[in-house]
Formats: C-alpha cells, structure tokens, sequence
C-alpha cells in the first residue's frame, strides 16, 4: 500500500443517529476494540454529555491531564492531553462527562463553531487508523461538529416500524454539511441493529431499508443479545465480556465487513 492509500485509509468516522437507543455507542465501543484486537491503532471519541461510551471502556469519571472533549472544544487545549489509554492495547479515548451539556450552548457565540471538534481531531489523523466519534441523540452543535469533522457516518438503525421515520432529518443535515462544511461527507453504512429474525416486523424493515440505501447497508447485521446490554454495565466492550455471544462475534463481522469495504 502507498503512503498515500495508507493516509486515505485513516478514517475519521461520526456514529450518529438522532433517535435514541439504536445502539450508536454499543456500535462504537464494539467496532472499535474488533479493530484494536486486530492490530490497528482506534480512537474513540465521545460527544455525548452522558458520557456512556466513556463509562462502557471503564473510564467513567476519568479525564486526562487537560481535561475532556468538553475542555477541548471550549478551550486550546493541546488534543494529546485528553487522551487515555483503555484496557484493551491500540484503543484509546477522548472522555466525556456531563460538562459538555454546557458546551452545546457556549459553542454558539464561539468562532468557526462548527469546526471546533475539527481542529481537535485533524492533528491526530496521523496516529490512529480509525477514529470514531459517538454522538448524542439530537441534531444539535455537538452532532453538526462531529459531522464537519468526519470522514464518514456510520448510522445505526433499529430494526422497528418507526426505524426510517426521522431518518430523513439526519441525511438532510448531512446534505446541508456537505453543501456548507465538509463536501467530501459520505456515508460509511447503514447498520442495521437489534434484529430479530423471528419476526416478520424486522425482515420487513431490513428489506426497506435495503431499498432505501442499496449498497450502503452492510451486510452484518447485530442481533438483539443481552450480552450486548449487560456488557456496559461491567465496564467492557461485549467483545471482551463475552466474544461467543451472537451480539460480540456480529460486532467483530462488522469490523472485518469495514476493513474489506476500504482495502482496495
């Protein structure tokens, strides 16, 4: 691979979707330690005032020697010094806590306030092969600078009736970015979540949205798995709590079904 490939592999990558409990951060953390265990160098990076990625690597509370992604956006802090190692070798992460509630509303009057995640993360492209950044439930600053900042989105999608409803918001936004912001924002893929094949609610959904979205869907699709829901709360990506469970080896599809989507 050229250096040139090697850098347009180095991807930034904004999980989003603005309806709640659809997996965003169980996707980030699972995808992301996949491809640490696999050998590549992850940055998780969390824009959610509620700070779940951070707690679901075990790092609820912690914070780097200059602070959080609050103090990195608000401030000059230097981008290295929110940085923190997590237990699992290659994946590191920019902590979130509930200070970042205020910096949806201080970003207004702040100049380039699109661009402040940005500036944060572009300096780093260069030491990690894949950033990930975890967005909140809403449309607001915080999703529109990870937006001005990736690559890519990756949107999870819930496989229920309402899955689609709303959806036309976000790739509307994503439109007006493009147009204004960041020309170059693609979709990464549409990832459908918490499938249930036994019913017929979700085989209907899954084959809307592969209308919908044609080659953008990935073809790995996460199940509904309690392992997945109880990983959280013992500090661990499900990869690591449990990698036999149906949720874990889907997560670890994903990473791979990623990596071959971009080796040529």
């Amino acid at each position: 691979m050229t250096e040139d490939n090697a850098q347009a592999n180095k991807r930034i990558i904004a999980i989003a979707n603005q309806k709640g409990g659809v997996g965003k951060t169980t996707t980030a953390i699972n995808v992301a330690t996949s491809l640490a265990l696999a050998g590549r160098r992850v940055l998780l990076v969390d824009v959610d005032p509620q700070g779940n990625l951070t707690s679901g690597v075990g790092l609820k509370g912690q914070r780097g020697e200059g602070g959080t992604v609050y103090e990195a956006l608000t401030s000059d802090v230097s981008p290295d010094s929110i940085i923190l190692p997590t237990q699992v070798e290659n994946l590191s992460l920019m902590p979130a806590d509930r200070n970042l509630t205020g910096a949806e509303i201080e970003l207004v009057s702040m100049p380039d306030r699109e661009r402040r995640l940005q500036r944060v993360l572009e300096p780093l492209r260069g030491r990690f092969d894949h950033i990930f950044i975890d967005c909140p439930p809403s449309l607001g600053l915080l999703t529109l600078n990870a937006l001005v900042a990736a690559d890519a989105v990756l949107i999870p999608l819930h496989c229920e009736y309402f899955a689609l409803e709303g959806l036309a918001d976000l790739v509307g936004t994503m439109r007006r970015v493009r147009g204004a912001l960041n020309p170059a924002l693609d979709i990464e893929g549409v990832l459908l979540t918490m499938y249930d094949d036994r019913t017929n609610l979700g085989q209907l959904v899954a084959r809307d949205v592969r209308e919908f979205f044609k080659e953008k869907v990935f073809n790995t699709i996460i199940p509904r798995n309690v392992r997945l829901g109880e990983a959280p709360s013992h500090g661990m990506p499900a990869v690591l709590y449990d990698a036999k469970s149906r949720g874990a080896a889907a997560y670890v599809a994903l990473a791979k079904e990623m990596l071959e989507r971009h080796a040529a």
